[in-house]
């Protein structure tokens, strides 16, 4: 298996730049997820792992080797489309093997390969059987299946369970967090829901407009976001965010309130601070409680009730709308004002850049 190091990558089709200077390490074994919004650059930029796309500036290495101008099929890498591109006159068997067959992979050594494949992925029994009589994850995981036969250093996902339904997402997403543990590889997988990143990722790396916004662990991006879209896109459902002002300053804590929030306490970077700045607040939906005297008031306009917690769709008396996710089956009815409180350890001020005012960890 093999690392990559992408150094200072660019790509640009004419006078677009849509990948905006790269940096980024992927340690050998490592399950790396990029996210972000349609159109952010994340499957370009794995289009450039794969060779798939020219890159304009920068360099790539996989493992030491520097693969700019190195053929797709010499890069060691196998990739996983969001099609499952799949020949529909072949069985099972026929689709893992065919490059194999391809490469004149003697007919034993095939043979052992594919029957390994269709081991770990649990689909022995499906060997005889065509596309046309699969269904969708199953078809998904002989796309896979012809990845692994080919023992590649480097595994690349492009959205595989995009077009699948919810119930085949979540257990194919289980099935390739498995197939990582059994396999030890290097694996980056590209998508654009970040539940996915969440549960699957050992590094997230956070795209927006070609730019990388944040890299680092699942619960890292939950808990320490760097700035305002980092915080929005990551977590469901996404933190709520409304303006204030501060009222004070001690120390490492910052006083804040504003029409919608009444004094709150805030552990923050406060060293750039003066009373009556504007910051953004950002308190996530579950970290909202029903309180008799909270900081946060509200008119309930929707209440979805799911049977293990109830989320409550909120407008503050600014008009911002805001969700509280809480526990249990609560009993609230529209129009009625709703007051919580927030835990101000787990709240997040962001200065005027949209930078999180993150006191050092």
């Amino acid at each position: 298996m093999a690392g990559l190091s992408l150094k200072s990558l660019h790509k640009t089709y004419g006078k677009v730049e849509v990948i905006k200077g790269v940096d980024l390490e992927i340690e050998d074994g490592e399950f790396v997820v990029f996210v972000g919004p349609s159109g952010c650059g994340k499957s370009t930029l794995l289009r450039m792992i794969a060779g798939l796309e020219d890159i304009t500036g920068g360099e790539l290495y996989i493992g030491d080797k520097l693969c700019n101008d190195v053929e797709p099929r010499d890069r060691s890498i196998a990739m996983v489309f969001q099609s499952y591109a799949l020949y529909p006159h072949m069985t099972v068997y026929d689709n893992v093997g065919f490059g194999l067959k391809l490469a004149k992979t003697p007919k034993d050594v095939r043979d052992q390969k594919i029957r390994e494949a269709a081991r770990i992925l649990k689909m022995e029994h499906l060997l005889d059987r065509k596309p046309g009589q699969l269904s969708g994850g199953q078809r998904q995981r002989v796309a896979i299946g012809r990845a692994i036969v080919r023992q590649p250093e480097v595994f690349l996902f492009d959205e595989p369970l995009s077009n699948l339904d919810a119930a085949l997402r979540v257990d194919t997403r289980m099935e390739i967090a498995k197939l990582h543990a059994d396999l030890g590889a290097t694996m980056i997988y590209v998508t654009h829901d970040q539940v996915e990143a969440m549960t699957l990722a050992d590094k997230i790396v956070v795209l927006d407009a070609g730019v990388v916004q944040q890299v680092g662990s699942p619960i890292e991006l939950y808990q320490r976001p760097q700035n305002l879209f980092v915080a929005g896109f990551i977590g469901s459902p996404k933190m709520n965010f409304v303006e204030v002002a501060v009222e004070a300053v001690d120390g490492d804590t910052v006083t804040v309130a504003s029409k919608d929030v009444a004094s709150l306490r805030i552990p923050a970077n406060s060293t750039s601070l003066n009373i009556g700045d504007k910051l953004t607040l950002g308190i996530r939906p579950h970290d909202l409680l029903p309180a008799s005297n909270g900081a946060i008031v509200g008119r309930v306009s929707l209440v979805e009730r799911l049977g293990n917690e109830t989320i409550v769709n909120l407008e503050l008396s600014s008009g911002a709308a805001w969700l509280a996710v809480l526990e249990g089956d609560q009993p609230l009815r529209i129009g009625e004002s709703l007051i919580l409180s927030a835990e101000p350890q787990k709240a997040i001020l962001f200065d005027r850049n949209g930078l999180a005012l993150l006191r050092a960890a």
